[in-house]
């Protein structure tokens, strides 16, 4: 049997279960509750099946989610006692978001410190990453507080013991909270802001040296930012094992209510990528005159590659050669793209503000305006050490629920669905550093749309610049 009809036996099953369970809740159907039973374990087993057979870590997640809520459901002492082994899993991401901010933000600075050698080209278009991305966050924040998609999660009772709403601050006392009294005790703490700003300085002053002092340190932390991205991806192959216990958990305490949230956050995420293409990024084409049809084609390629492996890295080489063909120099597209990749993924630093409120509405935390403010400004820095690869926006959202003293056990429920929310995000990251490289290239006077760059990039070369940036 082939992996495509695996699939559709799955899918049936799966959803001939959901269909009598909903006609039984409601009264609509009168089956026997073991008939219901078995039938739903029958479903679940076709997809543990087809999981096996498709031999993807996104497949088990996701069916771990299913194999999950069933557990709770239909053993919710058992799955409240699973409740283990979700913090085995959050504990081994928490390991990771100090060293990956501080290795990413370093490299991001010090490698592109160098003033004179970018010129007008390096302001330009750090100016324009800055302005774009933190309407990214405004977006998101009001998307998620119309949406309210938290609101209405049950919390776990011993969840209500251990999280307060954090006292009012002084505004004295959130400067000084930004600023690292001791960097060890911050990585301690877990509080994210003041290793950013450590990050920052530190990357900056890096930037200052010469360069034969410069390059050891640099190398040593390209070294450790590919060492924690490696280091993220074996701890996600626990991931199934780390979600599915955290669903059973949530489930057999308030019940399948909770996936009904899911849903409402996927949806409100995908409506607000669609607002912000059309409000920002589209507006932004027609004032530089940009060739939308042509534009959509030449990157439609890039694109999907990134929506199919939610990946921004993925699809950069492709991307970087489709804006060659756009008529962008080599040297702008060679220069703006791999920066974008650190500084302009439009898709995850929305995503990044629409997950970190959801959490708090999921944990029943009200954020003040002035919070939710304070929070925007503290995701406007820790994005930019979001890497273009699956998951990494996983450690940011973690770092800053931790910064602004909120639980971590909705971040699970988020996890349930990423792959889902990630294929939006992604395509949008590529989306915009696509016209960013169109926009940098036309302020800078030196593209002409009509026709392509004379010193086009091809995708071999783009490769090779991306692993040396």
């Amino acid at each position: 049997m082939t992996k495509k009809q695996a699939a559709w036996i799955a899918f049936f099953a799966i959803t001939i279960a959901a269909i009598l369970t909903c006609l039984s809740h409601y009264n609509l159907l009168a089956l026997p509750q073991p008939v219901l039973l078995t039938v739903r374990w029958l479903a679940t087993a076709s997809l543990v099946w087809f999981a096996i057979r498709k031999k993807s870590l996104t497949t088990w997640i996701l069916v771990s989610m299913v194999v999950g809520a069933g557990i709770g459901h239909d053993f919710p002492q058992v799955g409240m006692n699973l409740r283990v082994l979700s913090q085995i899993f959050l504990r081994m991401i928490k390991t990771i978001i100090a060293p990956l901010i501080f290795a990413t933000l370093v490299v991001g600075i010090a490698g592109h410190s160098d003033i004179k050698q970018v010129g007008r080209m390096g302001w330009k278009s750090l100016l324009y990453f800055e302005v774009v991305t933190t309407i990214a966050l405004f977006i998101g924040v009001a998307a998620i507080n119309i949406s309210k998609a938290g609101m209405g999660i049950q919390m776990p009772a011993e969840v209500h013991e251990a999280v307060q709403t954090p006292p009012p601050q002084s505004w004295q006392d959130i400067i000084l909270h930004i600023f690292p009294e001791n960097i060890a005790k911050s990585i301690y703490h877990g509080d994210v802001l003041p290793v950013v700003v450590f990050s920052v300085i530190f990357g900056i002053a890096l930037g200052m040296v010469k360069e034969k002092v410069r390059r050891p340190m640099l190398g040593f932390c390209e070294s450790l930012s590919e060492t924690m991205f490696k280091f993220t991806n074996i701890v996600m192959y626990f991931a199934p094992v780390g979600v599915g216990a955290a669903i059973a958990y949530t489930v057999g305490h308030g019940g399948l209510s909770v996936l009904g949230n899911l849903f409402q956050l996927l949806l409100t995420l995908y409506v607000a990528l669609i607002v912000f293409v059309l409000v920002v990024l589209l507006p932004v084409a027609l004032i530089i005159k940009l060739p939308i049809r042509r534009f959509i084609k030449e990157i439609s390629e890039p694109v999907s590659i990134a929506f199919a492996t939610t990946s921004s890295e993925s699809a950069l080489p492709k991307a970087m050669e489709a804006m060659g063909r756009m008529g962008v120099p080599r040297k702008i597209v060679a220069f703006v793209m791999p920066t974008g990749y650190s500084f302009n993924l439009d898709g995850s630093t929305l995503y990044l503000s629409l997950a970190s409120i959801f959490v708090a509405q999921a944990a029943g935390i009200h954020m003040s305006f002035g919070q939710q403010l304070l929070m925007v400004f503290t995701l406007m820095l820790t994005s930019k050490g979001v890497a273009g690869v699956p998951r990494a926006t996983l450690v940011i959202i973690l770092g800053t629920v931790a910064s602004f003293h909120l639980p971590s056990w909705p971040v699970f429920l988020i996890l349930g669905i990423d792959e889902l929310m990630d294929m939006a995000r992604t395509s949008v990251n590529v989306i915009g550093n696509c016209l960013a490289t169109a926009v940098v290239g036309k302020w800078e006077g030196e593209t002409d749309f009509s026709k392509p760059a004379a010193d086009s990039i091809s995708a071999e070369v783009a490769e090779t610049m991306i692993s040396h940036n």
